[in-house]
């Protein structure tokens, strides 16, 4: 029975062909099976894993809380230069010019990734905003957030930078940044479960090493990763840490 990899819903549509290209990839270097299970909501996902139907995730980091403290997953590799970071976006003919501008009421578009909402959340707090006093509407993608936006049925939109900054540049273009988070420590995390511990060494002596490979170099190009570096335990539960801290 092959083992099976999955990616938090959050990412790119673009890439989707890259975790293939990928999976193919680490078949072969591992020289065991593993199959590809995309899902698209945070829901569905977290079903099978709490059935323990997930031996490899890129998580986000939200999720990678449940995921090491609950069903013992380790971490194993976080992306080179690559934070998970929040922007906070309105229309380009929007009368709001700062975050201070927003008003109770304000009518949000955002998807239901759990970490974006949470930073976007903090940024409006000098607005004296909070879940108690804003309308928020929910929606599958960023795309469909951007979308909201420009037919003026919501005033700002949250949206993951990754997933922002790969909108195609006529929605870009219609768009205004209000403000993007700076926290940097908040990654993406590739974990891997116990059932898969035999492959754990092997994963992160081949990851480190795919940007100095022709081919590896690819599949990374295919994924808008410049390549992996190690994530120790520590480090995971640092964040982790800071997580709840956010949360709380």
């Amino acid at each position: 029975m092959p083992y099976v990899m999955t990616v938090s819903p959050d990412f790119p549509p673009a890439q989707i062909a890259g975790w293939y290209i990928f999976n193919t990839w680490l078949q072969r270097q591992l020289g065991v099976p593993i199959h590809v299970e995309l899902f698209s909501d945070f829901a569905s996902q977290r079903a099978v894993i709490q059935d323990n139907g997930i031996d490899l995730i890129y998580a986000n980091p939200f999720d990678a809380a449940m995921l090491v403290r609950e069903k013992g997953f380790t971490a194993i590799a976080t992306p080179l230069h690559k934070s998970d970071e929040a922007i906070i976006a309105v229309a380009i003919d929007s009368p709001i010019k700062h975050i201070e501008d927003l008003q109770p009421g304000i009518r949000i578009v955002a998807t239901d990734d759990p970490d974006v909402n949470l930073i976007a959340m903090i940024m409006l707090e000098p607005a004296d905003l909070s879940a108690h006093n804003v309308q928020t509407q929910t929606v599958d993608t960023y795309v469909l957030v951007a979308k909201k936006l420009l037919q003026g049925q919501a005033d700002v939109g949250f949206f993951l930078r990754d997933a922002f900054d790969t909108l195609s540049g006529m929605i870009q273009r219609q768009l205004r940044e209000l403000i993007r988070s700076e926290i940097h420590v908040i990654r993406h995390v590739l974990l891997a479960s116990p059932r898969l511990r035999e492959q754990h060494e092997a994963l992160r002596r081949i990851l480190p090493a795919m940007n100095a490979d022709v081919k590896g170099k690819g599949v990374l190009e295919s994924l808008g990763l410049l390549g992996w570096e190690i994530q120790e335990q520590e480090d995971t539960e640092f964040m982790i840490d800071l997580m709840d801290t956010l949360v709380n």
